[in-house]
C-alpha cells in the first residue's frame, strides 16, 4: 500500500479544543473508513510532549514539526493561543514554507490571524471567528472579510469561521478530496446532524 497524502491539524498552547477535535473527527472517520482514498490525518506540534488547550484539554501530538511527514494539506485552529503566534516569527516563517509545499492550507476560527500574519491571505477573501471579524480586517486590510460565510473556499487555501464552523468546513474537504456521496457518509458515520435545542 502506497504512502497516504497527509492531513496534519497543528497544535498550539491554547488552541481551541473543538476546532482541532471537530474536523479531526471528520477527518479521521473519513480516512479510517476508506483508507482507499489515499489520505490519513495527524496531529503535529513545534515541541514534543502534551499540548494544553484553551479549556485545559491537553493532547499529545502524534509528531513534531521537524519529524512529521510530507503534508499535502495543512490545517492551523483557532485559539487564544493564536495571537502570541501571530508575533512569532518562527512559526509565521513556517507556515509561509509550508504553503509553498502542500497543496491547500486550512483554518479554522482565529487560525486566519495566524495566516493573515504570514501573508497568506493578501488580497483574498476569508473569515474568522465572528467575534474577530475586525482583527482580522486589521491584521491585513487586503482581506475581503467574509462575516457571514461558515467557511470560504479560496483555491488553495479555506478558512472557516468558529469552532464548531471547523466540522462543516472538514466535511467540505472531504467533498473536494473524494467527493459528495463520500462526505454524507461521514456525516451520517458521526451523526452530525445539527438541531439546536434553543
Amino acid at each position: 500500500m502506497t504512502e497516504p497524502r497527509w492531513i496534519g491539524i497543528v497544535l498550539f498552547d491554547g488552541f481551541e479544543e473543538l476546532d482541532a477535535v471537530g474536523p479531526w473527527e471528520v477527518l479521521a472517520w473519513w480516512t479510517q473508513q476508506h483508507p482507499e482514498d489515499g489520505y490519513g490525518v495527524t496531529t503535529l506540534a513545534r515541541e514534543p510532549g502534551p499540548v494544553t488547550a484553551a479549556k485545559g484539554m491537553q493532547l499529545l501530538p502524534q509528531h513534531t514539526f521537524a519529524e512529521v511527514p510530507e503534508l499535502d494539506i495543512v490545517l492551523f485552529p483557532g485559539g487564544r493561543g493564536t495571537r502570541p503566534l501571530m508575533r512569532d516569527d518562527a512559526m509565521l516563517d513556517w507556515v509561509r514554507d509550508r504553503q509553498t509545499r502542500a497543496s491547500l492550507m486550512t483554518s479554522v476560527c482565529t487560525g486566519s490571524l495566524v495566516y493573515a500574519a504570514a501573508g497568506l491571505l493578501r488580497d483574498r477573501p476569508a473569515t474568522t471567528h465572528h467575534g474577530s471579524l475586525a482583527e482580522l480586517s486589521a491584521a491585513d486590510p487586503t482581506i475581503k472579510v467574509d462575516a457571514d460565510a461558515r467557511y470560504v473556499d479560496d483555491g488553495d487555501v479555506i478558512t472557516s469561521a468558529g469552532v464548531s464552523a471547523g466540522i462543516d468546513m472538514a466535511l467540505h474537504l472531504v467533498v473536494r478530496l473524494a467527493g459528495e456521496d463520500r462526505a454524507r457518509e461521514v456525516r451520517r458515520g458521526i451523526q452530525y446532524d445539527p438541531e439546536p435545542p434553543v
